[in-house]
């Protein structure tokens, strides 16, 4: 068995290997990308709220290896380096230093940039520049991605409406769950929602569809609209009842 020495020793090489350099901790590059990626990551709040949902009732990981969606794409499935995040979302992380462009598999379908909404066509592998502040996302088409409001931390009260982007170019669908994200009402069948929406990439209409509005603070909302890649914005007026409106 090691001494303790040799504990001690092993225990220096693991935190110099893994703890970043002193002189890195305040370096002015750093903190906007952090700040960055800290704020989508609470954009990204509903959508990752559902996501953990959809994992309770279905055991469905919010992270997931390509192959799970595309089981059928040889080449998806031989893909350790990048993972879907949930249905719509494919992340490609950036893993080696200093490096200037990163190689994505993207499947079938059409896909979408995060950052510049540009459009590219799937079932090849596609290289995207990239730089200190740039990991790769990309979102497929005919996908609605619920979106919200900036904040500071989870609880904190903010002001405007939750926003569906929409990506047009294919059909989608969307369930979107909600709860007061504090008590355990959700398991005794109350103090949820759950609302479905479809997306019509022909006709451009949007459908909402309550499927269970349970809880106690429902009232008449406003739901921002962005459809991608025009960036044009409409609101959709939700009162619990079935909403059919064509974004022209």
């Amino acid at each position: 068995r090691p001494n303790s020495a040799v504990k001690r020793q092993r225990s220096a090489k693991t935190t110099e290997m893994y703890n970043p350099s002193p002189d890195e901790l305040d370096n002015p590059a750093i903190e906007p990308v952090c700040r960055k990626y800290a704020e989508l990551r609470y954009e990204l709040l509903s959508y990752n709220y559902t996501l953990a949902w959809e994992a309770r009732e279905t055991g469905m990981p919010m992270m997931r290896a390509m192959w799970l969606h595309y089981p059928h794409d040889q080449k998806a499935a031989a893909k350790a380096d990048q993972y879907l995040w949930g249905r719509d979302m494919l992340i490609a992380p950036v893993y080696e230093p200093g490096a200037t462009a990163r190689t994505v598999y993207l499947p079938e379908g059409r896909w979408y940039d995060w950052f510049d909404n540009n459009l590219i066509d799937g079932g090849r592998e596609y290289t995207r520049k990239v730089d200190l502040e740039t990991m790769p996302v990309f979102v497929r088409a005919g996908a609605i991605i619920p979106t919200d409001p900036p904040r500071q931390f989870v609880s904190e009260k903010v002001d405007g409406d939750l926003t569906f982007r929409v990506y047009t170019g294919a059909d989608g669908e969307y369930t979107l769950y909600e709860d007061d994200g504090i008590s355990n009402d959700y398991l005794k069948g109350k103090g949820c929602n759950i609302i479905r929406l479809k997306w019509d990439d022909e006709s451009r209409t949007l459908a909402i569809d309550p499927e269970e509005l349970k809880m106690s603070t429902n009232t008449l909302r406003t739901f921002r609209v962005i459809t991608v890649p025009d960036g044009n914005t409409y609101e959709v007026r939700f009162d619990a009842k079935p909403v059919r409106q064509v974004l022209e």
